[in-house]
């Protein structure tokens, strides 16, 4: 009896059990590749955001007489208001990257037209004055991938109308990678 020339079945096994192997492996660098990409822009987006914030902050001061940051009413305008405020800032820094819907607060309104047809941003404005990641509401996090901006006085209460000298501000956002929200503050703290 001639022994055949094919392969076993057991080398067959072992061949597609490597090849499972190294695919699994190229699916989860692949996987783990894109939530770091997202942490990049997340962080990319906050730091242009600051960087417009004070310049609005070092231009402030030829309108007022001081130098001031935006409130959050002249800042959480979902439509018109926060390119009105901050002009210069690349539109695609505040819209987070796994953000589709974005938030709906229309608490302050403004009747100019949207920069930008049909956008719907991820800054919020914050609604409380406590300075902590783990204490800022609304709570950034995978599910609501947004920045949230809290814009503070002297006296360390919340800036809500564009009358009230805010000289610091904080910005929040989530981190996939680790799982936290990290802070970012403004120079002039």
């Amino acid at each position: 009896m001639a022994k055949g020339r094919g392969f076993t079945i057991i080398e067959l096994l072992i061949v597609m059990a490597v090849m499972a192997i190294l695919l699994v492996i190229g699916v989860v660098d692949v996987s783990s590749s894109q939530v770091h990409a997202r942490d990049n822009e997340r962080k990319a987006d906050v730091e242009t955001l600051a960087t417009a914030l004070e310049t609005f902050y070092d231009g402030a001061s030829g309108t007022q007489g001081q130098y001031r940051y935006p409130s959050t009413c002249m800042i959480q305008l979902l439509h018109a208001g926060i390119y009105t405020t901050l002009p210069d800032i690349d539109q695609s820094a505040l819209i987070s990257p796994s953000n589709t819907d974005g938030p709906d607060d229309t608490s302050c309104t403004d009747t100019n037209p949207p920069a930008q047809s049909g956008v719907v941003i991820s800054v919020v404005a914050a609604t409380n004055t406590t300075q902590t990641t783990s204490g800022v509401t609304p709570q950034p996090s995978g599910i609501n991938d947004i920045y949230v901006y809290q814009p503070l006085a002297a006296d360390g209460s919340l800036c809500v109308s564009g009358s009230t000298e805010c000289v610091k501000y904080n910005i929040y956002y989530y981190q996939e990678s680790d799982s936290s929200v990290h802070m970012v503050t403004s120079r002039h703290q």
